[in-house]
């Protein structure tokens, strides 16, 4: 019998690697985010009168919640799998809680965005808009409690930050499809998202690989590390041209595509990043090893 190295268990995976589709299960991750902050990003521009920005939001949001259910179900296989999530809630379930999320959050989007398309029923629009935002917080950011909460190391490890990456990331694709969406002078308020959206993103994520250390290997490495390091550079073109958003309407939608590619390119690399992890032992086993070394020097 061959003795194990030092980093594998006999060189073959630990873990499972998680049966996810791509790309369905990313997709889902990118567009749950990209609605559930265009609703917060509609819901301030309605509130500041900026009735353009605030209905390309509002249809963006409802557009992007209906790819990212279909993406969902098509990854379950049938509806009635999403359905049957549905049966219960439980509070310490983010799938759980992210279904009924999803299912809350849907119908408000949808009618928020119809009222603010055809001009009928504002009342019950603007109620639809503050309900959409409200759940939207969560919409954005729930899939990041969702992959955590598993035992590949990738997510796992990289709980503490991940929720923040998963906002910052999901603000900057809202303030990019405003920007592509609506004239320069209304984009103003998407602009600004967008920056304290990539700001947000970035500073996590820098915190994530310096925390994981040794351990930030598979967002560094292979499909992920390029599609990582995409997201980082279409961020930084998308918020350079976003200076000039205010004097160029190409400008603006050239910046907003880049944020938008950037944002996708994030959520993308994090699933690859997840899946590279659960294939290799060493990322199971070295922080297992390292957090036993650390637990039996302080003990001592």
């Amino acid at each position: 019998m061959s003795t194990p190295s030092a980093d594998s268990y006999y060189g073959q995976p630990v873990l499972k690697e998680p049966t996810w589709h791509s790309p369905e299960v990313p997709g889902y991750l990118f567009l749950g985010g990209l609605a559930g902050a265009s609703s917060l990003l509609a819901a301030f521009a309605h509130a500041s009168g900026d009735d353009e920005l605030a209905r390309a939001s509002k249809a963006g949001a409802a557009v992007a919640i209906g790819l990212s259910g279909a993406a969902l179900v098509k990854d379950l296989g049938r509806p009635a799998r999403f359905l049957n999530m549905l049966r219960v809630f439980k509070v310490t379930s983010p799938m759980s809680v992210g279904s009924w999320l999803i299912a809350s959050y849907g119908p408000a989007a949808a009618a928020a965005a119809a009222s603010a398309v055809t001009g009928r029923l504002p009342r019950a629009g603007a109620a639809a808009t503050a309900a959409a935002a409200a759940l939207g917080a969560g919409v954005a950011t729930y899939t990041a409690a969702l992959i955590c909460d598993t035992a590949v190391p990738a997510w796992h490890d990289g709980h503490r930050e991940m929720p923040y990456v998963f906002a910052g990331s999901a603000a900057t694709a809202a303030g990019g499809l405003g920007m592509l969406a609506v004239g320069p002078v209304a984009a103003a308020p998407a602009v600004r998202f967008a920056v304290l959206g990539a700001a947000t993103e970035l500073t996590a994520r820098s915190m994530l690989l310096r925390r994981l250390g040794e351990g930030a290997g598979p967002y560094q490495a292979g499909r992920a590390g390029r599609l990582m390091e995409a997201g980082e550079v279409l961020t930084a073109a998308g918020l350079s041209g976003a200076m000039l958003a205010a004097r160029s309407r190409t400008a603006a939608a050239l910046s907003g595509m880049a944020l938008l590619a950037a944002s996708a390119c994030t959520r993308f690399g994090i699933f690859e990043a997840g899946r590279g992890s659960a294939r290799d032992p060493a990322a199971t086993i070295g922080p297992q090893r390292e957090r036993r070394r650390l637990s039996e020097a302080a003990a001592r």
